[in-house]
């Protein structure tokens, strides 16, 4: 069971991580209304916040022992990153990538932030799928092992999503 699941972490984190290298290689999809999904930026900004303050609450709760209010709003947090995730692969698959205008030591800041971003997003998706099998699984010692990692990951890329956001929204 245990290599079995294992295994689907790891065919879930690639195939996923699959899909948003797609997004790089190949054009954006031809659509009639090309404002139909000129917004997902932002939305895409909301629900990094919002995954971003429900690990927040997560983290608040299992410190006070109240584990049914931490898994509440781990899977909160967990339901905002999965709609970020398909918002994000709509807008991509539909648009163009936005360059970004700014110049000068805000541009350098801007591309490690965004650099830093996109590498931990990728080490996130399996150590989230790892952190839940192991509480799946009941293997608590494990789970919190992994979750020391997670969390801070987790954290890291959803408020750098906002901040993304928020730096390169005047040229969207």
């Amino acid at each position: 069971m245990k290599t079995k699941s294992s295994f689907l972490v790891f065919l879930i984190s690639g195939l996923i991580i699959g899909v948003i290298l797609l997004t790089i290689f190949l054009p954006p999809f031809q659509i009639d209304n090309t404002q139909t999904f000129a917004k997902l930026p932002f939305y895409n900004a909301l629900l990094n916040g919002l995954s971003f303050l429900s690990l927040l609450l997560a983290y608040y709760f299992v410190k006070k022992g109240k584990i049914k209010e931490h898994i509440y709003f781990i899977f909160t947090a967990l339901f905002f990153t999965t709609l970020f995730l398909f918002s994000y692969l709509l807008y991509h698959f539909t648009n163009k990538p936005t360059p970004f205008g700014g110049g000068g030591a805000i541009k350098v800041f801007y591309l490690i932030l965004l650099g830093t971003h996109i590498i931990l997003a990728a080490m996130m998706l399996p150590l989230i799928l790892f952190t839940l099998k192991e509480a799946f699984e009941k293997n608590y010692t494990k789970h919190k092992k992994i979750a020391r990692w997670t969390l801070p990951i987790w954290l890291y890329v959803s408020l750098t999503g906002v901040l993304v956001y928020l730096l390169n929204r005047p040229y969207y």
